[in-house]
């Protein structure tokens, strides 16, 4: 594996790579890396001749600059996992390199209805932090494929219209969320969750699950009161508990058969916050 963190010789090597007949997967992290990200970069690997990984935690994505001084950092550890998975190139950019005027008065992104909702309402700026390290990353790479864990299921909508809007040709690919055998989704901030949290944590999983057992039963109102009173008799406090058209994010009522739907849920164990989602009708649609 080579490690790289400057652009130009970044893109000095790629151009190489492409010379050779071989196409580019990308992998953008933030670090702390577990099997979900191995799944992406393995994803990558069979789709791709040639796969980067990159390791950059954005500043301008976390409205809680607490949230952004805790995030793990496990950067030695992350090489030695990159390293064992054959990744062919982790790029390791320092915030000058991606924000070389700095990280105020940056560009406007447009996303609409997306950025009004769930992680756009809870979280004001984070899609537009996403959008700014995005946009740089993929012009910086220039990937013929981006691969994006499930998750995120919001983020991965903000990246594809990003995708779009910029006009850049990529081809986006969806990966399924990898789970720890009790169901808790694998996330680089459960390594903050002490025994008790750790414990409490997977009641996110159950509530997932139970949504999509009764989905077509009970009425929505009914359905996301019972959840949110499963996460709260196990120490959590609700940001949402929310049933969405899996295609748009819109914010669902009824049961209608001819819907596609998915139950996303957002949750605070003390102060680390946790993110999950689940398809609970119809096909992932995201890629």
């Amino acid at each position: 594996m080579i490690i790289i963190k400057t652009i130009n010789d970044l893109q000095h090597c790629l151009q190489q790579q492409v010379k050779k007949g071989l196409n580019i997967g990308f992998v953008p992290t933030m670090g702390a890396l577990h099997k979900g990200h191995l799944s992406l970069i393995n994803a990558s690997k069979s789709v791709c001749g040639y796969t980067v990984c990159s390791i950059f935690v954005n500043p301008v994505q976390f409205n809680d600059p607490t949230d952004f001084n805790k995030y793990p950092s496990t950067l030695e550890q992350d090489i030695l996992i990159l390293e064992k998975n054959k990744t062919d190139i982790l790029f390791l950019p320092s915030i000058d390199t991606i924000y070389p005027n700095g990280t105020k008065n940056l560009e406007h992104y447009d996303l609409g209805y997306l950025e009004t909702i769930l992680e756009g309402k809870y979280r004001p700026g984070h899609f537009q932090g996403v959008c700014q390290v995005m946009n740089r990353l993929l012009n910086i790479v220039q990937p013929q494929h981006l691969f994006m864990g499930q998750k995120d299921y919001q983020q991965c909508m903000v990246v594809k219209k990003l995708i779009k809007m910029s006009g850049l040709d990529i081809n986006f690919h969806t990966c399924p969320t990898e789970r720890e055998a009790d169901g808790l989704a694998m996330s680089s901030r459960n390594l903050r969750l002490n025994e008790a949290e750790r414990k409490n944590a997977v009641a996110i999983y159950h509530s997932l699950t139970y949504l999509k057992e009764h989905i077509a039963a009970l009425h929505f109102d009914e359905l996301k009161k019972y959840v949110s009173n499963i996460l709260l008799k196990n120490n959590f406090k609700v940001d949402y508990v929310e049933i969405a058209d899996a295609d748009t994010l819109e914010c669902k009522q009824s049961y209608k058969k001819k819907d596609n739907l998915v139950a996303l849920i957002a949750a605070y164990q003390n102060e680390i916050r946790l993110i999950d989602n689940m398809v609970l009708k119809g096909e992932q649609i995201l890629n």
